[in-house]
């Protein structure tokens, strides 16, 4: 017994060695993009530094606009990745390349309302265009009469700079979430189970009603933040193949928030926790999942050995071992003078604002003790909000 109680423990120890390893190579790591339209910006810039870093994730998974900016990440070479997401965010703010009169908080309140009207009229260039006739009044009968807006701009834009051909060779994986709107239920599109086309990425950011859904294999999908804006159970249900894993889960919109004082406050704030992400839900039912776990192979060893080929004690001898996962949690953190409408405003100057914010907030995060040190803890996982002081939960 002491013997087999010894391997039991070098296997342990092996174990654990082999997962700090992983988590300390910056190459077993998903990159999560929540939605968030003009906002992905900061997304394009945490992934910038990240590849600065480098960080190369072996899995994108997005919704929106995160699901735009992923497939733009995954369907390039890593060299190429950077220069492209420049290319798509410089011209979706091209329409407004100005800047306000004053660093003022009120005049740049000012300026980013002109610009979110500016986009609410135009559209974003490569991105949006409204229609020529509202469809409220001169419907065409169609699917695109179920939005205000032609997205015929982002497809051209996806098919320039998106190889579809590297996206679904089998090297960096891409899951996007839609709705399917006749049924309710959410779906994945996964390059690891079936063909990525420019219209799965478009499906999961048909946000109604500005966008129209998008119709793939006889349905019509909506944008999936619809149902959900995050795609981390997506990923943590999935199978990661690997002892442990480095999630960078990258949200648009922060659930902390204060009691509104007007009524565009309310509408702000509602928007806020909408469509934050639901991260503290998802992490705490995969700590619960991992603890049941370990309680049933705790209690699968104390069987007497008459039990062990009992059918339903070898069904829960199968259930697989759940990896050491650290997640860095990224959020945006909007401005003073940003308003409900941050999330269509797409002047050029409030792009380089959320991009280099994103580049600022991973630089920090991943100087930060905690992170650097994350192997040290438990089996389990861990998440790490490191932009202001360093949270572990």
């Amino acid at each position: 017994m002491a013997h087999v109680a010894q391997q039991h423990n070098s296997a342990h120890i092996l174990a654990m060695e082999q997962a700090k390893s992983v988590l300390d190579s910056p190459d077993h790591c998903v990159l999560v993009l929540q939605g968030g339209g003009a906002l992905g910006a900061y997304q394009a810039g945490v992934y910038e530094a990240l590849a600065e870093k480098g960080y190369a994730p072996s899995w994108v998974a997005g919704i929106s606009i995160g699901a735009i900016n992923g497939a733009i990440i995954a369907g390039n070479t890593v060299e190429d990745r950077p220069g492209k997401l420049r290319t798509f965010w410089e011209r979706v703010s091209s329409g407004l390349q100005g800047v306000p009169m004053s660093s003022r908080a009120q005049l740049r309140n000012v300026f980013n309302d002109a610009s979110s009207l500016l986009g609410l009229l135009g559209g974003a260039p490569g991105f949006f265009t409204p229609r020529m006739w509202p469809p409220v009044i001169a419907p065409s009968g169609g699917p695109g009469d179920l939005g205000y807006y032609s997205t015929a701009p982002l497809k051209d834009s996806l098919n320039e700079l998106v190889d579809f051909g590297l996206l679904n060779s089998g090297g960096t994986r891409l899951s996007v979430g839609a709705v399917n709107v006749r049924s309710g239920n959410f779906a994945y599109f996964d390059s690891r189970k079936q063909q990525i086309a420019a219209e799965h990425v478009m499906a999961s950011g048909a946000l109604p009603p500005g966008l129209p859904p998008v119709k793939i294999d006889g349905e019509f999908y909506w944008d999936g933040g619809v149902v959900s804006n995050t795609p981390l159970q997506y990923v943590l249900d999935e199978p990661p193949g690997t002892a442990a894993l480095n999630i960078f889960q990258v949200d648009l919109f922060s659930a902390r928030g204060t009691l509104p004082q007007t009524l565009l406050d309310a509408i702000e704030r509602e928007k806020e926790i909408r469509f934050s992400s639901r991260t503290r839900l998802n992490t705490d039912m995969m700590r619960d999942k991992i603890r049941f776990r370990k309680a049933l192979s705790r209690l699968l060893a104390k069987l007497p050995d008459g039990m062990k080929d009992d059918p339903d004690v070898q069904l829960l001898a199968q259930q697989p071992d759940q990896p050491k996962i650290a997640i860095m949690h990224l959020i945006y953190r909007a401005r003073a003078y940003e308003s409900h409408a941050r999330d269509y405003e797409f002047s050029r100057i409030s792009v380089e604002e959320h991009w280099e914010q994103g580049r600022r907030d991973v630089r920090s995060s991943l100087g930060k003790n905690a992170w650097c040190n994350r192997g040290a803890y438990p089996n389990g996982i861990h998440t790490f909000d490191l932009t202001e002081g360093e949270h572990v939960t």
